[in-house]
């Protein structure tokens, strides 16, 4: 019971993305194809909630759930390990016609062909953790 509040809200965003229409394959082949705006849209806006959210919580000092500190570690940049890891998730994402965090949304809207999917991304997260310490960070 004490997770109920996570799972309601992991209900009302699947809900909300369903109706944006940010699940649906049309709206994801209309970005690639550069045909819509939608999506560019949808992305930008999360960028900009993201960007000031985080900027918030290192101005205000910000606790987190229960009073816990909020420490956000400033990233390295090296530009090719973003460049690679950009197009792979970019590669990816076109050829399933989905990104990664739907996927629950998908098989909750009653898509099942997109468990191969899961199944792929439960398989390349179990490999990248064999080989998380043998990879350039």
């Amino acid at each position: 019971m004490k997770l109920i509040k996570f799972f309601i809200v992991g209900v009302v965003f699947g809900i909300v993305l369903t109706k944006a229409e940010a699940v649906s394959w049309y709206r994801i082949y209309e970005m690639f194809m550069f045909q819509s705006f939608h999506m560019y849209g949808i992305i930008a806006t999360a960028i900009f909630v993201g960007v000031t959210g985080i900027y918030l919580i290192k101005k205000k000092d910000i606790q987190g759930f229960k009073g816990a500190e909020i420490n956000i570690q400033d990233k390295d940049f090296s530009y090719s390990r973003y460049i690679i890891g950009g197009t792979m998730f970019g590669l990816g994402w076109g050829l399933v016609g989905s990104c990664p965090g739907p996927i629950f949304i998908l098989i909750g809207n009653g898509v099942f062909s997109i468990c191969v999917v899961l199944l792929g991304a439960l398989l390349g997260t179990y490999i990248y953790g064999i080989l998380k310490n043998k990879l350039p960070h």
